[in-house]
């Protein structure tokens, strides 16, 4: 009996820790959705429980703010740049854990290394990269920096997973006849897909929130705004518009839940897929 009793008092100890962390970690994303339903949330009379909920907020982030065309252009920046480095940092984790070639050491190494810099020193010399392209004040300037930015990371995740598939996986397909194409197809992808996804939701949050490298590369181009700066218009010299501000970032946590919900899946299909399908 004393044993029971220490296990249920074990049990709810846990739960009462639990919920704790769970009110923590959930309460800041409650009172910013609830802030962006209360009506008196820009005059500064928010409480914990809306006493009047409206849209008016969201109606005037969309009409008033131009966040359509921010959301447009960050869905733009976001996809294109996960697209574009996720098959560049496959093929070249590819050949970097598969391939021996000259400099191979020395190219990781300054992989690794691009990784320690802090991103707010390369400010500066992609600013000035990027105005020497003609690209500057675009979107597809900023597509370029963000690629670039995952791509150190990219390569070397990637290259974890490449390299942690066993080589016999891949002499077996070609034994069984398959050319290269159809054993990265069948074989290698597959076993890398939680690879390619982890570092597929790094580039899609960096270039969905990124905001320092997005209002350098933008700053003279309104149309051209990303999310990130345009949430930045709410902000007043003297006050904030707290309902507008809570209503844009609950806009923009949306595309952030949806794309983690379509490619978390792969996470865990992606393990034994590759060892199965011929």
């Amino acid at each position: 009996m004393n044993a029971n009793k220490k296990s249920l008092l074990s049990r709810f100890g846990i739960g009462i820790a639990v919920a704790v962390v769970l009110a923590f970690t959930l309460f800041p994303a409650y009172w910013m959705i609830s802030s962006a339903f209360d009506k008196n949330a820009s005059s500064g009379g928010r409480s914990f429980i809306p006493a009047e909920w409206t849209l008016d907020h969201f109606v005037f982030v969309f009409q008033e703010g131009g966040f359509g065309t921010y959301l447009r252009n960050s869905a733009i920046v976001a996809l294109v740049t996960v697209l574009v480095s996720a098959l560049v940092c496959l093929l070249a984790a590819v050949a970097v854990a598969r391939f021996k070639f000259k400099f191979r050491t020395v190219i990781l190494m300054m992989i690794l290394i691009v990784q320690m810099v802090p991103l707010e020193a390369l400010v500066i010399p992609l600013f000035l990269q990027v105005k020497s392209l003609g690209l500057l004040n675009s979107i597809l300037g900023l597509m370029v920096v963000y690629v670039a930015l995952s791509l150190a990371f990219g390569i070397w995740m990637l290259r974890s997973f490449v390299a942690a598939v066993p080589v016999e996986l891949e002499e077996a397909a070609y034994i069984d006849g398959a050319s290269w194409w159809r054993m990265f197809r069948s074989v290698l992808l597959p076993l890398v897909m939680p690879g390619l996804v982890a570092t597929s939701i790094f580039s899609f949050i960096t270039a969905w929130n990124e905001f320092i490298f997005a209002m350098t590369m933008l700053g003279g181009a309104e149309d051209q705004f990303t999310v990130a700066i345009g949430l930045k218009s709410f902000f007043g010299l003297h006050s904030n518009d707290w309902g507008s501000i809570m209503a844009a970032s609950t806009i923009i946590t949306i595309p952030v839940m949806i794309f983690f919900v379509i490619v978390q899946g792969r996470l865990a299909s992606g393990m034994t897929a590759g060892a199965v399908k011929g």
